[in-house]
């Protein structure tokens, strides 16, 4: 499974951002998949997963109620909505698969990572 993140940019805080991740390669319908973000000098940290189905979603505390992920297995992407967007935000995010059909938090669960995509929020 390929995967390729795009969407990031820099916006205000407040302001909102809608990441994508494309795959290709195999069948994505029976991957789970999250995202993942990475702050200059900080360890890569969950953000949101996604089970195959897209019935089963997770969310770190620090953005549930303001990121929502979901998922078009026909489309073979995995969406992150970003809303009230904040200055601490600002990191490279990555979209992850693993061939299972449940995700987890865990970065080392997964072996199929896009190539990240920089999202900065102004204050």
């Amino acid at each position: 499974v390929q995967l390729q993140a795009s969407g990031g940019g820099l916006v205000q805080a407040g302001g909102s951002l809608r990441l994508s991740c494309v795959a290709s390669g195999r069948t994505f319908s029976n991957v789970a998949a999250g995202w993942f973000r990475q702050a200059p000098g900080k360890e890569r940290e969950f953000v949101a997963h996604i089970n195959w189905s897209g019935g089963t979603t997770s969310y770190a505390d620090s953005v549930k109620g303001r990121f929502t992920i979901s998922r078009d297995n026909a489309e073979n992407t995995v969406s992150l909505q970003m809303n009230s967007l904040k200055y601490e935000d600002t990191a490279v995010y990555y979209c992850a698969a693993r061939r299972f059909n449940f995700a987890t938090m865990r970065p080392k669960d997964y072996a199929y990572w896009g190539q990240g995509t920089q999202v900065t929020v102004s204050s």
